[in-house]
């Protein structure tokens, strides 16, 4: 395995937010900090010889496009039936570990821009100031990140930016304020009720998708199918969380559901 030191130290003059990373998990604590200078680089990476980049999307987001064969949606036919993929202009683009794509833009400086994930089956927006993405010469698995061009990264339109925000579940004129039911809520009701509401306000997201994919576990609903719905809820979060978090939280919870039916993960 190569040090990436050098590698990583030009993303930082670049004014990239670098972090070295060990199979997809940041070695360093990072969240809301700074940026590491390229003097932090070096530094770290002497403590990290074979530390593999990632990119924090804090000035970049990266549109993110599956493959079906790794992860069950095919991103690639997403993205070609997409109605405005005129909006895609080209720039810096990246073939991922496992065979996907990754588009890279930079964020505009004149509107707020919010991550969607789930954007499109198989595809997926990083735009959160914590989450980030592996990058190229990185390894996964002896699989490299590799470069599918060398254009520069260029900044979308707002156009782009605004279809991007925009939630999948649109508001309905439906006027529901005539009907009323029991003021009762049961377990089941409220775990519906998340997948629309989303996650709840900042300070309570992880554990409101840690007690929501609980719940749906608990009912025997298929992890598949528990992933899905706990996409869905967290895109119709307001401040949703990073896909890093995301995913960490619905691993864990899908152990301990393993563990509580007397398995040994």
């Amino acid at each position: 395995m190569k040090n990436l030191v050098n590698y990583a130290v030009a993303y930082a003059e670049k004014g990239l937010s670098v972090l070295p990373m060990f199979d997809k998990q940041p070695l360093i604590k990072f969240a809301d900090k700074p940026a590491l200078t390229p003097d932090e680089v070096r530094k770290v990476w002497e403590k990290f010889p074979y530390a593999q980049i990632a990119i924090r999307t804090v000035n970049i987001f990266v549109i993110d496009i599956d493959t079906k064969e790794a992860h069950g949606h095919d991103g690639f036919r997403s993205i070609d039936e997409y109605a405005h993929k005129d909006l895609l202009i080209p720039t810096l683009e990246q073939e991922t570990a496992s065979g996907g794509r990754q588009m890279i833009y930079f964020k505009r400086s004149d509107m707020d821009m919010t991550q969607h994930i789930g954007w499109m089956p198989g595809v997926d927006v990083k735009a959160h100031v914590n989450n980030y993405f592996m990058i190229a010469p990185s390894e996964r698995k002896g699989k490299q990140y590799k470069w599918l061009n060398h254009n520069p990264i260029v900044t979308p339109s707002k156009e782009l930016i605004e279809l991007i925000s925009k939630k999948t579940i649109s508001q309905s004129s439906y006027n529901h304020s005539n009907y009323k039911f029991s003021d009762e809520k049961t377990a089941t009701s409220e775990l519906f009720e998340s997948i629309v509401n989303g996650l709840g306000e900042t300070g309570g997201r992880n554990n409101a998708l840690a007690s929501f994919v609980g719940g749906l576990l608990f009912r025997n609903v298929e992890v598949k199918t528990a992933y899905e719905l706990a996409k869905q809820a967290n895109n119709n979060t307001p401040k949703s969380l990073p896909s890093n978090e995301f995913e960490k939280t619905f691993e864990s919870m899908v152990k301990k559901e393993i563990r509580r039916r007397g398995g040994n993960k």
